[in-house]
């Protein structure tokens, strides 16, 4: 009988133990970038059709109007290129490329990555366009078009934890209970619940079986 007991409560304990890791995993699995264009360091001698970053996973994007993500093109002196508009495909954010006079450019970035943070970082590039490339005029302030620019898209989700904490990159993360965790907390409950039912069953009926 006690052997009995120790088995389902080891089935109990290994069995909340895992469903506990499926419920923490998504809070720490932040996208991260697989693919840019352009990409670090590169030096560009023909002007692409967009400057673009692709994730391991697709982008949320809840609410379809572009809030928390963006592209900002910077060359050295600080002045901005491109509209500010950001196009969002399933693991891409892309934006319509334009380019001033040959030189140092940061691309800097932002998205909402599929856990619901907000993270971002930059890409420093090197500008020697052909003589036939159409060259554009810097502004003076980012652009601001759909999602915004990067100092104010920002979205609740990107907020402080409650004990103030932030993701590595500097951007802050917000977190909250979805309907994914709840299920898995109800599914480790009902389990335990299930394999101590079992070893009561189990206990009566070797009680009866013993019974002279």
């Amino acid at each position: 009988m006690r052997r009995v007991i120790r088995i389902g409560a080891a089935f109990s304990a290994a069995t909340l133990a895992a469903l506990l890791l499926l419920v923490a995993a998504p809070a720490s699995a932040h996208n991260y970038l697989v693919d840019s264009t352009p990409l670090e360091g590169e030096t560009l001698t023909v002007l692409p059709d967009e400057f673009s970053v692709t994730t391991n996973d697709v982008l949320l994007d809840l609410a379809g109007d572009g809030g928390g993500f963006a592209i900002q093109i910077l060359d050295a002196d600080g002045g901005y290129y491109g509209d500010g508009c950001v196009s969002i495909r399933d693991e891409s954010l892309s934006t319509v490329a334009a380019l001033g006079e040959p030189g140092e450019y940061r691309m800097l970035w932002q998205l909402v990555s599929a856990d619901g943070h907000t993270i971002s970082d930059e890409i420093n590039f090197t500008w020697q366009p052909d003589a036939d490339q159409v060259l554009s005029e810097a502004l003076d302030a980012p652009p601001a078009c759909g999602g915004g620019s990067l100092e104010e898209s920002t979205p609740p989700a990107a907020s402080e934890d409650s004990d103030g904490s932030s993701d590595s990159d500097g951007s802050t993360a917000g977190t909250s209970v979805d309907a994914e965790t709840i299920v898995l907390i109800g599914a480790a409950i009902t389990l335990v619940l299930i394999a101590g039912v079992a070893i009561f069953l189990i206990s009566v009926k070797r009680k009866k079986d013993e019974s002279p």
